[in-house]
């Protein structure tokens, strides 16, 4: 039975899970926390509350910008952009995540009778 994918396993990805929604456009919070849902196939849901979290940490690094929506679509949003300096994050974060996971299959899975 496959179930959600445990919260341990995601900390300290957060921001670059973040980065690559917003390098896909521009976004607020809401619908941000609903790609994050979609991205997993419904098998990890980000906290509101650990997605601002992030959202303040990030801003004050310099990776992501925020600015206010028109508010002819209804209510008035805040939305994010990502920045040069977090976009050299997380193309820097991906290449860090493909390493560690590369060494980590090799301590879970290598072993007796694997290959070297």
């Amino acid at each position: 039975m496959a179930g959600k994918i445990s919260t341990d396993l995601i900390r300290g990805h957060t921001s670059t899970i973040i980065l690559n929604v917003l390098r896909q456009g521009d976004s607020y919070g809401y619908a941000i926390y609903k790609q994050i849902i979609a991205l997993s196939d419904n098998q990890y849901e980000l906290k509101e509350a650990t997605l601002y979290t992030a959202f303040r940490r990030l801003e004050k690094e310099g990776y992501i910008l925020s600015y206010w929506g028109d508010e002819t679509t209804g209510s008035r949003r805040k939305y994010y952009r990502i920045t040069e300096a977090g976009s050299q994050f997380y193309e820097q974060s991906q290449k860090d995540w493909a390493f560690a996971k590369n060494i980590l299959d090799k301590l879970i899975n290598g072993g007796l009778n694997h290959d070297e």
